[in-house]
């Protein structure tokens, strides 16, 4: 019993750590997942990037999705393995979407077309047995799945808002790395009342604003610069530190004249680590 699906990256818009509201926009980069099923009882995972990853929030996955879809067949076991083109602990939701592209990948291979949301709210409880979200992420993991911008109650994995968002996308990664599970929880409480005027413009529709103001507050209280954002303002139509970091993500529309992103580019170039171009998608997470 085969199936493979891929799910989305994304960058932040409101962190969620504060307040437990948060927001997240789908970019155009892919985790795929690729699951065997067999009658062995037990799942075993494996991460294409990483033969040392910790893969238990994939097999966690397939477990859930087993119980969920598989209607008497929980006995079920196999194989997950995931294949990324979005960088690990990089704050760009590798973990969301891999979640994601596990369920969707288990569904298939069990012949079931589950709605989305209900699947993205199976991931996000993998992720919170697996320990490697303190929110649970529902922002990220919605947007991952969905497409486009999403504005979500993670306390109560309710999807509060979704719209379609036509950017540019710019992507700065250092070299360093960060894990959502080890940030400064009592660090990013003390920003809440920046991150509620984040809410609310992001629930307007004013999601540009929303992460910049966002990329100001939590890098300061994350403990990361905020040179990349500042040199990016004067360009970009809004940027952001994306989740817990490293990454920083500008943005800008389309339709916009010259080539915002190109003067940003020519600065971010000249730091350590990966600039790289994308765009936003709002199709979401899909089956192959």
């Amino acid at each position: 019993m085969h199936g493979r699906a891929v799910a989305l990256g994304a960058g932040t818009i409101l962190n969620a750590l504060s307040t437990g509201f948060g927001s997240a926009f789908a970019i155009d980069a892919e985790t795929s997942a690729t699951v065997e099923l067999d009658e062995s009882g037990t799942v075993t995972g494996s991460v294409a990037e990483d033969v040392d990853a910790d893969t238990r929030l994939i097999e966690r996955c397939v477990e859930l999705a087993v119980e969920r879809y598989g209607e008497g067949q929980e006995e079920y076991g196999g194989t997950v393995r995931t294949e990324s083109d979005v960088p690990m602990a990089a704050g760009l939701k590798s973990s969301s979407a891999a979640a994601n592209a596990a369920v969707l990948a288990t569904a298939d291979a069990l012949g079931a077309d589950p709605d989305r949301t209900e699947a993205c709210r199976l991931g996000v409880r993998a992720a919170r047995d697996a320990g490697v979200t303190v929110t649970g992420a529902f922002d990220d993991a919605s947007a991952s799945m969905l497409g486009g911008a999403t504005v979500t109650n993670n306390d109560g994995d309710e999807l509060l808002s979704r719209d379609p968002v036509e950017w540019d996308v710019l992507v700065w990664t250092p070299e360093e790395r960060a894990y959502s599970a080890d940030a400064d929880a009592e660090a990013c409480a003390s920003v809440a009342p920046m991150a509620e005027l984040v809410a609310e413009l992001a629930l307007e529709g004013r999601y540009a604003e929303a992460m910049t103001v966002n990329g100001l507050a939590f890098s300061a209280a994350l403990g990361f610069s905020a040179d990349p954002a500042v040199e990016a303002m004067p360009h970009a139509a809004g940027v952001s530190l994306s989740g817990t970091g490293p990454s920083v993500v500008a943005v800008a529309d389309r339709e916009a004249d010259g080539d915002p992103l190109g003067r940003v580019r020519d600065q971010w170039t000249e730091r350590d680590g990966e600039t790289w171009r994308t765009t936003t998608r709002n199709d979401g997470a899909r089956v192959l």
